[in-house]
């Protein structure tokens, strides 16, 4: 492709090399200058040529000019037709090279990987010339519009590129016309945005604030989101642009909110007393006046005074530290995440022990260890609700054993292979603790009953759903046959629904030193070990461990669906963290395409492809593909089983994303997107899933503009202060 460059001559560039391509526009190397990159639409318009027009006549400043660093890659020329007509395809602007996205340096993971002595002080002067970049921006009269960690990209010493400013909002005070950001990211949209189409809404600053508001707290509070908690009330957790519409600062100081602050998150303390005191008037009191949110200059002004005032730790001088602390934090953080240090010493990095995995202590479970009782992610409750089935429940004695007759096996265990159906994972939870414990282990007789007899009564608790009980039973038949994995499988079913994940991989690795070539043990193992990456300070650990055993059991059996199905899960939420995260989400959907194939019926395998397409969607320019297939899954999941309420409820919200685009479809995706999250909630009141409804509920407030706060005033178990 041949193009005409105008500035500071004219010049005939050939763009052969492309750099990427994207729904939009593709960028390709300039072959004369390998500091800048082109970018030329795939349909050029008159709305581009004039928004650029527009951007070039005013350039912000740049706050790091004197540092020879490019903090905002601003176009700098127009690319026009080679073939005399003069029309605009698109523009040169700077090539950024040697940075990463901002997400790799606040996500303690990545930052460890990739730049290890990336401190705190660091991660406070990344806030700051961020502060600065947006600064500029808003003194220029422009808006970011789709602030979020994708479009920041940072060095390793700290420095800042705003990239992707063809897509900000842009006003021509010539024309007197704005140029409109129509996308945004629900995580750092303000309140007032969050059920808004952005196509039909002009970008104030006060929203550009909420967003940098929220990537500085997950710089500094290692990459906790500021709305991110554990839900208190009974129903299921909201996501996030619920929480946000509702006010529900997880931190409030003034009111309490059903929100405890995640456990593996910093303590609020940390953060510098400044800093404290505005994250609270962005949060909390610029959630109904926008206006009192601070500014990025007051951001720049505070972050330098935290930084001013940081002290060096005795111990390891890469812990870095406000000197209101008492005591270094990382120090105290380092012992409480089990010896991973957020920021390792110099010693420590040499000796490569930053990237070795966290040893976690051997544990021996002769009865149910206590593993804390956290509300499961709204992106695992609603969208993979595991069904297992027990391993079975009919009983083969050995032939050496003489104790149990013929007559008495098919009698007493005929009725349990009848039984042996699927259970939900999702159900409503035995109360797990030491007492009920020994309560339950008290109420056994002092008569020695058969194995038959302990099983049958802990397969038919595991039915009522006491999964205690079952697992006390379950328990005392292994003592008296301890090579039977059946048995061992099913408490480690009953293990998993009481989200004891250790505790079920623990008997699910027993059966397999048993019987390696056990299929259900390999995929049960695999479900509790993606689990385990909720609370895992190394979640890909056990994500990868969790493929290893879907690998396992599709190697001993292709025709293993369930495996491809739970391995494509794990994949496409590994994608979402990934730098690669486009092949991961294909090899996701390669994983519920062979289950389709194995199993055309098979709604749970295009449920979630669906999901995977819409997942891609929300970061692609091609957004209208992507979410026209996810639909189209969808649709066929529901001809399949009409009743699949998590279906309606994803279609509704994908229809509702589209609606936002705008369009000449918009209303009618709007009006689509009730009508599914209405048929979701309906489904689920039939069903009597009551956490399910509430969050279709929850869903309903972001879609129709109501307000949610009376959806989760049940769930605090505080009242709000009055001052």
């Amino acid at each position: 492709m041949q193009v005409l460059r105008c500035s500071p001559r004219k010049e005939i560039l050939s763009l052969n090399v492309s750099l990427g391509r994207g729904g939009e526009a593709c960028v390709y190397a300039v072959p004369s200058d390998n500091n800048l990159v082109a970018k030329i639409y795939h349909k050029p318009t008159t709305a581009h040529a004039d928004k650029l027009q527009a951007m070039l006549a005013n350039p912000p400043e740049n706050p790091t000019a004197s540092l020879g660093h490019i903090s905002i890659a601003w176009p700098e020329d127009l690319l026009r037709a080679a073939d005399g007509k003069n029309s605009i395809l698109g523009f040169l602007m700077p090539r950024i090279q040697g940075m990463r996205p901002i997400i790799d340096f606040y996500n303690p993971r990545t930052r460890r990987q990739h730049c290890p002595l990336f401190n705190y002080q660091y991660l406070l002067r990344t806030a700051r010339n961020l502060a600065a970049a947006f600064a500029a921006l808003h003194a220029s009269g422009y808006c970011i519009g789709d602030v979020n960690e994708s479009n920041i990209l940072v060095s390793d010493t700290a420095l800042v590129t705003l990239i992707d400013t063809d897509s900000f909002q842009v006003l021509d005070p010539n024309n007197n016309v704005v140029y409109r950001c129509p996308v945004g990211k629900p995580e750092f949209t303000p309140p007032e945005l969050q059920n808004k189409t952005f196509a039909q809404h002009d970008r104030e600053i006060s929203h550009d604030l909420f967003g940098l508001a929220v990537l500085v707290f997950q710089l500094l509070m290692e990459g906790t989101h500021p709305f991110s908690g554990i839900f208190q009330g009974a129903i299921e957790p909201p996501p996030y642009e619920a929480r946000i519409a509702a006010g529900h600062f997880t931190y409030s100081q003034k009111r309490h909110v059903p929100y405890l602050p995640t456990p593996i998150a910093p303590p609020w303390e940390i953060l510098h007393p400044s800093l404290q005191e505005l994250f609270v008037r962005c949060f909390e009191e610029g959630h109904n006046n926008p206006l009192l949110r601070p500014t990025a200059q007051t951001w720049l002004s505070a972050i330098a005074e935290a930084e001013d005032s940081l002290i060096t730790c005795t111990t390891n001088p890469q812990h870095r530290y406000n000197n209101h602390m008492r005591s270094c934090p990382w120090c105290e953080r380092t012992v409480r995440l089990g010896g991973r240090d957020p920021f390792p010493s110099h010693r420590a990095i040499e000796a490569r022990e930053h990237l070795q995995p966290r040893i976690k202590p051997k544990k021996h479970y002769t009865q149910t260890p206590h593993f804390p009782q956290r509300a499961m992610s709204s992106h695992l409750a609603n969208y993979w609700q595991p069904v297992i089935t027990p391993s079975g429940s009919s009983y083969k004695p050995s032939k050496k054993s003489k104790l149990y007759p013929v007559i008495f096996c098919l009698l007493g265990f005929g009725l349990l292979g009848y039984a042996d159906v699927m259970i939900k994972f999702t159900q409503p939870l035995v109360s797990q603790n030491a007492y009920t414990q020994q309560a339950l282990q008290s109420r056994q007789t002092n008569n020695k009953l058969s194995f038959a007899d302990y099983y049958q009564q802990g397969y038919s608790a595991y039915k009522d759903r006491d999964y205690d009980k079952a697992i006390v039973n379950f328990s005392q038949a292994i003592q008296q046959q301890p090579t039977y994995t059946t048995a061992i499988v099913n408490r480690g079913n009953a293990r998993y629904n009481l989200k004891d994940y250790e505790g079920a991989v623990a008997d699910y690795s027993q059966a397999l030193q048993i019987k390696p070539n056990q299929i259900k043990a390999l995929v049960n193992r695999g479900n509790a070990r993606y689990m385990l990456a909720e609370y895992s300070n190394d979640p890909d650990t056990e994500y990868n461990l969790a493929i290893t055993d879907y690998n396992r059991a599709i190697g001993l059996d292709n025709n293993e669906i369930e495996a491809y199905i739970r391995r494509g899960i794990v994949r496409a939420q590994m994608a979402k963290y990934s730098g690669e995260s486009q092949q991961a989400y294909k090899r996701a959907i390669t994983d519920f395409t062979q289950a389709i194939k194995l199993n055309v019926s098979k709604a749970e395998a295009y449920f979630q492809r669906g999901v995977v397409y819409y997942q891609i969607a929300q970061y692609s320019s091609n957004y209208q593909q992507e979410y026209n297939q996810a639909i189209a899954d969808f649709n066929q999941a529901l001809t399949i089983s009409p009743k699949l309420a998590k279906a309606y409820l994803k279609r509704g919200m994908v229809r509702y994303e589209l609606a936002q685009y705008g369009g000449s479809e918009s209303n009618k995706n709007q009006t689509k997107a009730v009508e599914d999250i209405q048929a979701s909630a309906k489904i689920f009141l039939e069903q009597d899933d009551m956490d399910n409804y509430q969050q279709a509920l929850s869903n309903m407030c972001v879609v129709v503009e109501n307000k949610c706060d009376p959806l989760f005033q049940g769930g605090s178990s505080n009242p709000e202060k009055t001052n």
